[in-house]
């Protein structure tokens, strides 16, 4: 097993990393910013290095800093864990190319499903099915009509290289495919470097439904069943749960089989996830990750296998250490992202924590790295903390989330706890009955009702 790994990002998962680095009796190197020389995984890891000033470029996403704070400080293996560094297929290749090993995995798959367009015809190609759209990218304006007309509006036209919702418009007839593919092909363009854009039909009210998978270097895949992420705000992530309200036994171990079984073909290693929208009882892939996911504690809640643990593992030649046939989903579990931010403008509130009374009790876990009197810098995700509460079912899991929710206490910043406890009140949301534009339709009355 590795004796040292460097920690290549911040905040709540390079304490995650950490943790589990420390219960598999591995030393850890944490890297920081100036901004985060107080941050809570830089005092606990065994060593910590300096990486350069506030500004992710010049520290967090700055390659040869990292690298030559690994070969200082003797680290055999980087975890990258989410965002920063941990899709970029050059960095798994440098990391290898210092005789370092890459916690993820390989860059050739990195690169594949970092171009979504790529990304799609694999799943063709290995059996996943796929929401009907362009075939590969849409060249101009009269294209852009052409595919429209064939796929039939709506249609979402979206960036080849993208994420996060950038570069990511829809048009609802022919009249507005044009100025949609202009807009979204600039905003490519400004945001990833690539004005390559696809098309795809836009469903009208689909769920965001993910599977999580776990494969080894010894032919081995397994899938965690899914998540359901369809309470979004701007195609971001507010809440998940596990497993999905709107799922059955059947269609889950269906969507599970023909996920693994794809993966297995593609002869990927490592923790993934494949997401895909689902209405009408049919799933449709739209993109995977190919890293650790923010979500992924609920997975691990109703199954009980640490994935940060797995990953490592399998980044040291171990198999997985469990098969399809020991996998079993223990009750229910839920997510609540919370973030340094206005509740109602979602502005981003960095600042200093002037009080923090965390949650607790039976079922109740917060990932995060905040402390009374740490300052959140405005530099970063304004993401502070994940509030995962794990019931026996979905209704005491509710119950325990409302419950932890009221106990959670943080002043000095805004937060968006309140959002969360509004949300618990929501007859919807009580009976699970949302898509994923839900939140923001709900959002948007609310403010339009108060206005």
């Amino acid at each position: 097993m590795f004796e040292k790994v460097l920690i290549a990002n911040r905040g709540e998962i390079a304490l995650r990393i950490h943790r589990a680095c420390q219960e598999m009796g591995i030393k850890t190197v944490a890297v920081h910013s100036t901004a985060d020389s107080e941050a809570m995984h830089v005092r606990l890891a065994d060593e910590s290095v300096c990486i350069g000033p506030p500004p992710a470029a010049k520290s967090y996403l700055h390659i040869p800093s990292i690298i030559a704070a690994a070969e200082i400080t003797g680290a055999q293996a980087i975890h990258p864990g989410y965002g920063f560094l941990s899709e970029n297929a050059k960095f798994a290749e440098i990391v290898t190319e210092h005789g370092m090993t890459f916690i993820g995995p390989t860059a050739e798959h990195i690169r594949l499903m970092g171009d979504k367009i790529a990304a799609k015809q694999a799943a063709i190609d290995t059996g996943m099915p796929v929401v009907p759209g362009s075939d590969g990218g849409v060249k101009d304006e009269a294209d852009a009509k052409a595919n429209g007309k064939r796929i039939g509006y709506p249609v979402l036209i979206k960036a080849a290289a993208g994420g996060g919702g950038r570069g990511m418009k829809v048009a609802r007839s022919e009249d507005e495919v044009v100025e949609a593919f202009n807009t979204a092909r600039a905003e490519a363009k400004a945001a990833f470097g690539n004005d390559e854009v696809y098309m795809e039909k836009y469903l009208t009210h689909p769920r965001h439904i993910e599977i999580q998978i776990v494969a080894d270097g010894h032919g081995n895949v397994i899938h965690l069943g899914e998540r359901d992420c369809s309470l979004q705000r701007r195609h971001q992530k507010v809440l998940e749960e596990a497993p999905s309200p709107a799922l059955n036994a059947e269609d889950r171990a269906r969507i599970g089989q023909i996920t693994a079984d794809a993966i297995k073909k593609l002869g990927y290693l490592g923790v993934g996830t494949v997401e895909y929208l689902y209405e009408d009882g049919e799933f449709y892939f739209i993109e995977m990750n190919t890293r650790l996911q923010v979500e992924h504690p609920v997975t691990e809640m109703i199954t009980g296998l640490d994935l940060v643990r797995e990953q490592i593992r399998i980044a040291n030649g171990a198999q997985l250490s469990a098969r399809q046939e020991n996998v079993k989903f223990n009750g229910h579990a839920i997510e609540c992202r919370v973030n340094a931010e206005d509740p109602r403008t979602f502005r981003p509130s960095p600042g200093k924590i002037t009080g923090f009374h965390p949650p607790g009790g039976l079922g109740v876990r917060l990932d995060s790295a905040i402390y009374s009197g740490y300052a959140i810098p405005p530099n970063y995700d304004s993401l502070i903390g994940k509030l995962i509460v794990h019931g026996r079912d979905r209704a005491e899991c509710l119950m325990r989330l409302r419950r932890a929710l009221n106990e959670m206490v943080i002043t000095g910043v805004e937060t968006t706890l309140p959002l969360f406890r509004d949300l618990m009140s929501e007859p919807d949301v009580i009976n699970g009955d949302y898509s994923i534009h839900w939140l923001e339709k709900n959002l948007a009355a609310k403010a339009e009702a108060e206005s």
